[in-house]
């Protein structure tokens, strides 16, 4: 029996799209340093390089600082957005979520050339700080989109029981609202640590001498012979990134039910 066109377009896709990231693996471990098959034989020398490097274990602590202050801005931030997008109705509520949700549509290398733009003629020295800000620009229409989800779900009954039982608007969100939406909170703040992590425009355009993971890759690809560490590097990444959807997407199906949400979809 013949496969549906759709079903082999899919494979095609699906194999186009993975097979170079299958292959950072092989030559991570292979032992010569030209890209190219045959393999030469099983090494871990690659490896050893990569945690030996210097630059390499300054670029990675800047990036788990930039990421990790990204996750934990861009989520409060989706919380207070996505909170009052869910439950509040105002003047202006579309076209103010609209603007905020904007930067998912934007072109990123717009976005970093303006952002540098303005923080060079206020006199903001480029430095860590101006690359998280930016990161939290892009991150944010993320946590809101999934923040949204989990709001949405949220029975207003029992913030209604709540407040009838005398509790406060601080405190039925403190003991009530925050418990359930909590799996849409880590969620929302694993995709804008990955997001964070992998993003190289804006950390390009605002890190200064600073160097972060993606922008010390990207200087390392001029000289060949450190190909097979950055193979080594990126197989590290890949692992690091599906570990963190994984998470996420099991956090996420786990609020959905608790919540007794209808699954729409999801990271994986």
């Amino acid at each position: 029996m013949k496969l549906p066109s759709l079903r082999i377009y899919a494979f095609a896709y699906l194999a186009f799209l993975y097979a170079p990231i299958l292959l950072l693996p092989i030559f991570a471990f292979n032992d010569g340093t030209i890209i190219a098959f045959p393999l030469k034989g099983f090494t871990l020398d690659w490896f050893s390089q990569m945690f030996a490097n210097d630059t390499l274990g300054r670029a990675v602590r800047n990036s788990m600082i930039i990421a990790g202050s990204t996750a934990v801005l861009a989520t409060a931030f989706g919380i207070f957005a996505a909170r009052a997008g869910t439950r509040f109705s105002f003047p202006g509520k579309g076209p103010i979520m609209g603007l905020i949700m904007l930067p998912l549509v934007l072109p990123e290398i717009m976005i970093g050339g303006s952002l540098l733009l303005v923080l060079l003629a206020i006199g903001i020295e480029l430095s860590i700080l101006t690359v998280i800000l930016g990161h939290v620009l892009i991150a944010t229409p993320y946590t809101i989109a999934i923040l949204n989800t989990a709001f949405a779900s949220l029975d207003r009954s029992l913030e209604e029981a709540a407040y009838d039982l005398g509790e406060g608007k601080l405190s039925t969100f403190r003991l009530i609202t925050l418990p359930l939406v909590l799996p849409g909170i880590i969620s929302s703040m694993l995709i804008a640590f990955t997001i964070s992590l992998d993003e190289f425009i804006i950390a390009f355009f605002l890190a200064g001498n600073e160097p972060t993971l993606p922008t010390y890759i990207f200087s390392q690809l001029r000289f060949p012979k450190q190909i097979p560490m950055i193979m080594a590097l990126g197989t590290c990444l890949v692992l690091l990134s599906i570990i963190l959807l994984t998470i996420a997407e099991y956090v996420r199906r786990r609020g959905l039910k608790k919540t007794g949400a209808k699954d729409t979809g999801g990271f994986l």
